[in-house]
């Protein structure tokens, strides 16, 4: 069960993955030991699904980003799991979620430029498994990104 000191832990990681088990301790008001011990349960119970670097897509090179509707044909196991296999492995899809009702998924693609999505989209998204239907929005501005669930 996760209480105040996890869910504090939590917050202040949520805001510096990198934050140190000595600063973390200090700032959560528990020794080193036991706060290490806290933040090894959190990870090993999967609380804690790992650290990475939160990359600006635009300073690589990827600053267009849509947002894809897809619609399939057939929604059997066998079909839902070939597209979702393929989904899992772009690189250019960066988030996909299952939705109830229609449509039937949700993508987020990151690309280089509009040219660069328009090849992606002919060759990838309208080749996945049982595409009935893709419908893009293009992301004008992002206002709020990876924040993570409220602890």
């Amino acid at each position: 069960m996760i209480d105040g000191i996890d869910r504090s832990i939590l917050r202040l990681l949520k805001d510096d993955g990198r934050m140190t088990a000595t600063a973390l301790a200090s700032k959560v008001g528990l020794t080193v030991a036991p706060c290490h011990r806290r933040l090894r349960d959190l990870e090993q119970s999967g609380v804690i699904r790992g650290y990475r670097a939160d990359i600006d897509p635009a300073a690589v090179g990827l600053g267009f980003e849509a947002i894809v509707f897809v619609t399939l044909r057939q929604a059997d196991r066998a079909t839902m799991s070939a597209f979702e296999a393929q989904v899992a492995a772009s690189i250019n899809i960066v988030e996909a979620q299952r939705l109830f009702g229609s449509p039937d998924y949700l993508l987020k693609v990151i690309a280089a430029d509009l040219p660069a999505y328009q090849r992606f989209y002919d060759d990838v998204l309208a080749a996945l498994p049982a595409v009935e239907r893709l419908t893009s929005t293009l992301v004008m501005k992002n206002l709020k990104t990876n924040v993570g669930p409220p602890v």
